[in-house]
C-alpha cells in the first residue's frame, strides 16, 4: 500500500490541504499519514537562568518554580491542542471516505522530525502557507520552502481554497525531475481520465530540442490513456505557465522542482519557485 503523507499545523492552509489528501487516498489506493509537530520553541517559558544575584534567592526559588509550573502548563495546552488538530484532520479525511487514517504526534522541529517519516511516503502534501500566512501572503511558509528544498519524494503544495481536479498542466523541460513526474503520470492511476496539457516553454517555437521534448511527453502520455494537449510557448517560463494555468482554467500543475542548472539542484529552481508564489492552484513538484 502506497503512503501519503500530510503535514498540517491546523492553519486554513492545512485544513483545504485535507480535500487533496481525500481526492489523492482512493485514487493511488494509499494510507494517509497525518503528522502535526508542536514546535519545541512555543514551550519554552521566559528565560530561567541565575535570577538571585538581582531578586534575591527565596524569591529566585519561587520564580523559578512558577516558570516550570508555567511551562508544564503550556506543555499540556500545546498536546490538548496537537490532539485537537489531529482528531479533526481524521474526521475530515473520515467524512471524504478516507478511513485509513494514522495520525502522528511529534515535539520538536517539523524540518528535522520530517525526514524520518518522509522516508516511507510515497508522496508528500503541505500547505503553500502556514498559521503566520496573513503576515507574509506572498511568500511560500518558511517550513514548506524548508521541506521542499530538503525532500526527495513528490510533494504536492496545495493553495488557500480546494478546487475540484479536473484539468492538469504539465510543465515539461525534459529534466531529470520531469522525466521522474512523466513516469508518475504514466504509471500512476490517479490521474486516468482528466484533462491533461503539457506545455513546453522555449526560446522560440522552432527549437528542435523543444520539439523533441513536448513529443517525447506527448508519445508517453497518450500510450498511457491520456489524450494530450501539446503546446510549446515562447517566453518567460514564469509568466506563461501561470498565464496558460489561468486561461485554460487548469485545477493542478505538475512540474519538476528545478531546471537543468546544477546550481540549481541544490535549491527549489527558479521558475519553481515563482510559480509557486504567484499561482493560487496546488503544485504537484517532483525532485
Amino acid at each position: 500500500m502506497k503512503h501519503i503523507l500530510l503535514c498540517t499545523d491546523g492553519s486554513a492552509f492545512a485544513q483545504e490541504s485535507y480535500h487533496y489528501a481525500a481526492w489523492l487516498a482512493p485514487r493511488l489506493e494509499a494510507r494517509v499519514d497525518v503528522l502535526y509537530v508542536t514546535d519545541v520553541r512555543s514551550q519554552k517559558s521566559i528565560e530561567t537562568g541565575n535570577l538571585s544575584g538581582s531578586i534575591g534567592i527565596d524569591a529566585a526559588k519561587d520564580l523559578l518554580s512558577k516558570l516550570v509550573e508555567l511551562e508544564h502548563e503550556k506543555a499540556k495546552i500545546n498536546h490538548e491542542r496537537a490532539k485537537l488538530i489531529l482528531e479533526d484532520a481524521k474526521q475530515r479525511l473520515a467524512s471524504e471516505g478516507v478511513e485509513d487514517v494514522k495520525t502522528i504526534h511529534e515535539t520538536g522541529f517539523l524540518v528535522d522530525c520530517f525526514h524520518e517519516f518522509e522516508t516511507n511516503a510515497d508522496l508528500i502534501i503541505l500547505g503553500k502557507r502556514g498559521e503566520n500566512a496573513p503576515f507574509a501572503s506572498n511568500h511560500l511558509g518558511g517550513n514548506t520552502e524548508r521541506i521542499l528544498r530538503g525532500s526527495h519524494k513528490p510533494c504536492l503544495v496545495t493553495p488557500r481554497q480546494f478546487k475540484p481536479i479536473k484539468r492538469l498542466l504539465f510543465a515539461y523541460d525534459g529534466s531529470k525531475s520531469c522525466q521522474k513526474m512523466l513516469r508518475f503520470l504514466v504509471e500512476s492511476p490517479a490521474f486516468q481520465g482528466l484533462e491533461l496539457h503539457i506545455l513546453t516553454v522555449a526560446r522560440t517555437a522552432q527549437d528542435k530540442k523543444a520539439q523533441k521534448r513536448n513529443q517525447e511527453a506527448e508519445e508517453q502520455t497518450r500510450a498511457a490513456g491520456f489524450d494530450p494537449i501539446c503546446q510549446i510557448l515562447e517566453g518567460n517560463p514564469e509568466k506563461i505557465i501561470a498565464s496558460y494555468a489561468e486561461g485554460h482554467d487548469i485545477s493542478l500543475i505538475v512540474m519538476g522542482a528545478y531546471g537543468h542548472s546544477r546550481i540549481r539542484s541544490l535549491v527549489i529552481g527558479s521558475t519553481t519557485a515563482q510559480v509557486l508564489r504567484s499561482t493560487q492552484l496546488p503544485v504537484l513538484l517532483f525532485r
